[in-house]
């Protein structure tokens, strides 16, 4: 008899992308299912950087530390071209980040088996394991409208077979889910079996990807490197340990089978691609000690022409988008693209919002994803381009490939990435804080509790529990500013108002909705945060002060920094994903009511 079962999320796919929503929803209180095909996770080699903005999107989780401890830190990026000898010489060092508001101003380097294990430690202790190996066979989606629109309907089935050891007969399950995510790679069972295309174009550019431990004289081996030389170009991204990671451009009559035409993998050994290494780091001369682990490419920039099906089955990461690897954004892309889907996922599930609100995730994510092609074009064209030299003229210059570099270090740090207006992004009032930009993620500022004088980075506060984070700049806090503050406090209690028709308590694993954070201006030596209405401080470490901490060197600025008026009330909305949904002056609440009246489900009609 075949199994069946039910579940509120099936999701397909174990590599970061699905992990970072099973970990999440499994957070939130979602009975979440996820599958894999192969027998194991990754071992070795795959996606290895971590850029600036995911390391605080994995802090949000709790997930950042080991990562910080055990991986390798990115601060600088060296850059060669060739030299007059018919070798390579340094002509640059930069920062590795160019993104001025990076709270971490590094990309961390480790294997992608250390991030994966991250999560399955963190699922583990909630009770949700991947169940591997099994592969989906079929997937049927409802037709009926009403049932689509219902979250709390079952409309999609999926039957899955398990693959069983060779003394076993295969066995069967029917999974009935309330929504499906698709995050099985880039041959994505889920994208073909929905009929979605994949819109783009392969490149003509070959390379090879080797992870080993080396014995060289290449100075800057424990730094970024890109390497133009007149044999071709070359990526140098040092790992955990002592380990490295080569990205080395390959010729055809490296790669090719002259008789087929096609890529031949086998001729693309480690010695190989160790005597390519040798010859573009010349006069550098460039040994093993130990390998790890390699492979070959070609570079593909594609894009789903949609990222889901009725929004009842999603897909994400390399399912939705393919390029290039030497900028670091496959696996941060992938893992982000869940980590906008899964909250709302949750509070669809809930019943705490609407159902279009998953017709964000598309909204949001495509445009991203159409924008990383393009830089990804951009970048993988002139990196793969040949170096301008006295022979070349037509090649690409140094200053050319620096200046890319630096113009486009907000975006493939992750921290300019800036969500359009929609439903869960209203501009309306930026004015009210010009330096907060809404549709990008709240910006790090350290400021000091009020009741302890401990100085806390807002990001820490902000994590990713599914609640919104209301952040209060109540101001210079005279006598006059807290008339205020307690008017504002009055009318927020009122039922009419959003904190009241969508406040929804903690139940269960589900959190509250609403999480306010109050930031007062000021002297922590003044204020007395008992001062602040009841309602404003729900406990003793959620109100801040944006002064200097006791040693004088971390926090204060941050009204000046932001563009806030002391004399005011500001209320800053920050989604649970972390970026910032919403501005309005205290003046203004009924554009917060219609915000989020937008999306939200009320408790109960006033």
């Amino acid at each position: 008899m075949v199994k069946e079962s039910r579940v509120d999320v099936l999701i397909i796919g174990a590599g970061p992308s699905g992990l970072m929503c099973a970990n999440a929803l499994a957070g939130a209180g979602v009975n979440v299912k996820i599958i894999d095909n192969r027998p194991t996770g990754v071992t070795a080699g795959h996606a290895d950087g971590i850029q600036p903005r995911t390391i605080e999107v994995l802090q949000s989780y709790g997930l950042a530390e080991p990562l910080l401890r055990d991986g390798g830190q990115m601060y600088l990026c060296a850059f060669y071209n060739p030299d007059s000898k018919g070798g390579i010489e340094r002509t640059a060092r930069t920062p590795d980040v160019t993104a001025p508001t990076a709270r971490y101003p590094f990309k961390i380097t480790i294997g992608q088996s250390r991030i994966e294990a991250l999560f399955m430690d963190s699922m583990k202790s909630r009770g949700v394991t991947v169940d591997r190996p099994i592969v989906p066979s079929s997937l049927e989606i409802s037709e009926d409208p009403e049932e689509l629109l219902d979250p709390s309907s079952y409309p999609v089935k999926v039957v899955l077979d398990y693959i069983p050891p060779s003394d076993r007969a295969p066995e069967q399950e029917i999974v009935r889910a309330k929504f499906v995510v698709g995050a099985d790679g880039a041959h994505s069972w889920v994208r073909k079996t929905l009929g979605i295309s994949m819109d783009g174009e392969q490149t003509k550019y070959i390379w090879g990807v080797i992870d080993f431990t080396p014995d060289t004289d290449f100075p800057d081996i424990r730094n970024r490197s890109a390497i133009h030389s007149k044999n071709g170009s070359c990526m140098v991204i040092p790992r955990e340990g002592d380990k490295v990671r080569f990205y080395l451009q390959m010729s055809e009559q490296d790669v090719m089978d002259p008789k087929t035409g096609k890529l031949d993998s086998r001729k693309v050994t480690p010695e190989k691609l160790l005597e390519v290494a040798g010859k573009t780091l010349y006069p550098y001369k460039v040994d093993r000690k130990e390998v790890e682990w390699s492979s070959i490419y070609i570079i593909g920039q594609r894009v789903a022409s949609r990222f889901s099906a009725n929004e009842r089955v999603f897909i994400a990461g390399d399912a939705c988008h393919t390029h290039s690897p030497k900028a670091g954004q496959g696996m941060n892309a992938s893992m982000n693209d869940t980590h906008n889907l899964a909250w709302k996922l949750a509070q669809v599930i809930r019943g705490r919002a609407d159902i279009s609100l998953l017709k964000t995730y598309e909204l949001e994510r495509k445009k991203y994803a159409e924008d990383l092609i393009e830089f990804d074009r951009q970048w993988s064209g002139l990196f793969s381009g040949n170096a301008k030299t006295s022979d070349s003229k037509e090649g690409v210059s140094h200053e050319q490939f620096l200046r890319v570099f630096k113009s486009f270090g907000g975006f493939s740090s992750g921290i300019s990435v800036h969500y359009v207006p929609s439903a869960i992004v209203d501009s309306t009032h930026q004015a009210c804080a010009p330096s907060i930009i809404i549709g990008q993620r709240m910006l790090p500022q350290v400021f000091v509790r009020a009741a302890d004088a401990r100085p806390v980075d807002i990001q820490d506060m902000i994590l990713s529990d599914t609640r919104f984070k209301l952040l209060l700049f109540v101001g210079l806090l005279t006598s006059e500013q807290l008339t205020k503050v307690g008017g504002l406090a009055e009318e927020l209690q009122t039922p009419t108002s959003f904190l009241q028709r969508y406040g929804y308590p903690a139940q269960g694993k589900a959190q509250s909705m609403f999480d306010i954070i109050p930031i007062a201006a000021g002297n922590k030596d003044d204020v007395n945060f008992l001062d602040l209405p009841p309602i404003f401080r729900t406990h003793w470490s959620k109100v801040l002060m944006d002064d200097i901490d006791v040693t004088g060197r971390l926090g204060g600025g941050a009204y000046n920094r932001f563009g806030i008026n002391e004399k005011e009330i500001t209320m800053v909305v920050v989604r649970p994903d972390g970026y910032v949904g919403m501005i309005a002056p205290s003046t203004a609440l009924e554009s917060m009511d219609k915000y989020f009246g937008s999306f939200l489900i009320p408790l109960q009609e006033p």
